[in-house]
């Protein structure tokens, strides 16, 4: 596919750093020559207008064939993912790395195509809205190949994920009430905020609030007590998404065995077991929001 001229323009604005679009970096013309430069393109700015001359660069690019449906060319698409790099925003408190991922999607919008930044990394990727669907969590620098394909049982919700959004899966019935306390517990000294699907009612199918849910969140606790099929069902679509999962459990022999090598908590359903899954929960929670770090011991 080729973008429009308009959206063409736009993104000539977007490298220049001109008006109306300032949340980007300003770039003269050595910058200009320099961002083609970094991502392989030998275009040297020959001093005319930038505005114009980044403008034909993109035109010639655009008519390029692309290598992959619903996309515009490879180059546009590494001229778009470069622009939005994070690099380029660090250190410059004028200019905005999420400003600018919410204008380039307002002018991609009508391609149904969208920019989405890594929770981790905040390295942008793009890829089409037209039903099509990518893992949540991908770091680019790791994996070097990623899977895009379309639900057919759910609808991707057009949402972005939350960084501070912990998705509880368990039984919905009263005896796991204190343990849902003790998530919301732990997820409370991490300054996160939780939520069963029960809390919520926004779909007429609760599989598809399931579904909105996990895919918005950025870590996912699944309680194998009792080895509830819904639990483990809703744990592969975790799985499929690149969500960090915890795991917890009354009894580890209720972990299947193609979930027993992953790491899991175990509690004890009374005061004190409900205390230290808070407890450990809340480690486990605060690791993966900043990271591990060694403290030297005595």
């Amino acid at each position: 596919m080729e973008l429009r001229p308009s959206a063409l323009g736009n993104i000539a604005r977007m490298i220049c750093g001109d008006a109306p679009y300032n949340v980007f970096p300003y770039r003269s013309s050595s910058y200009l020559t320099s961002f083609f430069e970094e991502i392989d393109l030998p275009y040297v700015h020959d001093g005319s207008t930038r505005f114009w001359w980044v403008r034909s660069v993109l035109n010639e690019l655009n008519s390029k064939p692309s290598e992959q449906e619903g996309l515009p060319s490879k180059e546009m698409v590494k001229i778009v993912e470069y622009l939005l790099h994070p690099d380029h925003f660090v250190g410059k408190p004028n200019v905005s790395q999420q400003k600018a991922i919410e204008a380039m999607n307002e002018v991609l919008r009508s391609h149904e195509l969208e920019v989405v930044a890594d929770p981790k990394t905040k390295v942008v990727s793009l890829h089409s809205t037209s039903g099509s669907f990518i893992s949540t969590a991908i770091d680019r620098k790791k994996v070097q190949k990623t899977i895009t394909f379309a639900p057919t049982i759910f609808s991707v919700p057009k949402i972005d994920v939350q960084e501070r959004l912990v998705a509880v899966m368990m039984p919905f019935v009263a005896e796991f009430n204190g343990v849902y306390d003790a998530i919301k517990e732990a997820c409370t000294a991490n300054a996160v905020f939780c939520y069963r699907a029960d809390d919520i009612w926004a779909n007429s199918e609760i599989m598809q609030d399931i579904f909105d849910l996990i895919f918005s969140s950025r870590i996912v606790i699944v309680d194998y007590t009792g080895r509830n099929p819904n639990v483990l069902y809703e744990t592969g679509i975790a799985h499929t998404l690149g969500k960090t999962v915890i795991p917890i459990t009354q009894s580890l022999d209720d972990i299947p065995f193609d979930l027993k090598p992953h790491r899991a908590l175990k509690y004890l359903l009374n005061q004190q077991g409900l205390q230290e899954l808070s407890d450990g929960l809340s480690k486990r929670i605060k690791t993966i929001l900043e990271g591990h770090h060694w403290e030297k011991q005595d």
